[in-house]
């Protein structure tokens, strides 16, 4: 432009609100290019070589890139949504097994590592069999989330409990010694039998058997369910006779 030649207003104005928008993505993007100190230069391209061309394909990248940051925010989130799905018990609103048997070696490892004590209880209720006979299966169902849902309502933040299969939930304390564990363990028990379960017009109440271990030193997540399982099955003998 020569000298005295005026330029329209709306040009400078478009212009400079092209390149104010241009230099602040780069300052907030991971482009890599470092954010340009000169106000007169755009991604480290001085202002001469602005044209319209470059100007017009700084912006088709930049949306681009916001494209593919928006591409990968999404799979992230259904990738997190599929995690869950896969450690979500398919009828209860605990994890399952598998999510259990993980958080399970977490605990073990912190329990070791800064020795302090934890505990897990192994229950199995009663008579389960006999209850999908008399009511139904459904009935059966209703049982199984009372159960999920008063160990839910009994138990600390810093607990977990899980669906082990069947009619098997196990439960993990944190920072609980052996005594603290067959105490705690008993009070689920009583709270799971105190509430009737109501289902299509029919009450019945449910009682379980249970068995605490806490963990030793070296003892895998597999050996510790192995110990409360025998456990387990000792209380329910105990119960029959």
């Amino acid at each position: 432009m020569k000298i005295g030649e005026t330029r329209p207003a709306g040009n400078i104005t478009g212009s400079r609100r092209e390149r104010d928008a241009a230099a602040k993505y780069a300052r907030s993007s991971d482009l890599g290019a470092p954010a340009p100190s000169d106000s007169a230069s755009v991604m480290g391209i001085p202002e001469p070589e602005l044209t319209p061309k470059v100007r017009q394909a700084i912006m088709t990248l930049m949306q681009e890139v916001d494209n593919l940051r928006n591409d990968l925010e999404r799979a992230n989130s259904r990738l997190v949504h599929l995690e869950r799905l896969a450690d979500q018990d398919t009828l209860v609103p605990i994890p399952n097994r598998r999510a259990f048997v993980r958080e399970l070696s977490r605990v073990i490892s912190y329990s070791q590592r800064y020795d302090t004590p934890a505990s897990l209880i192994y229950f199995d209720l009663n008579n389960f069999k006999q209850i999908n006979d008399d009511h139904g299966h459904a009935a059966g169902d209703a049982a199984l989330l009372h159960v999920a849902d008063t160990l839910l309502e009994n138990l600390r933040e810093s607990d977990a409990v899980g669906r082990l299969g069947g009619d098997e939930f196990g439960v993990i304390l944190s920072h609980t010694d052996a005594e603290q564990a067959q105490v705690k363990a008993r009070q689920l028990e009583g709270a799971i039998k105190a509430k009737a379960i109501d289902h299509e017009g029919q009450q019945f109440t449910i009682t379980v058997a249970y068995g605490t271990t806490t963990f030793k030193r070296g003892e895998s997540a597999q050996q510790a369910m192995a110990a409360a399982d025998r456990a387990m099955y000792q209380n329910k003998s105990a119960q029959r006779s």
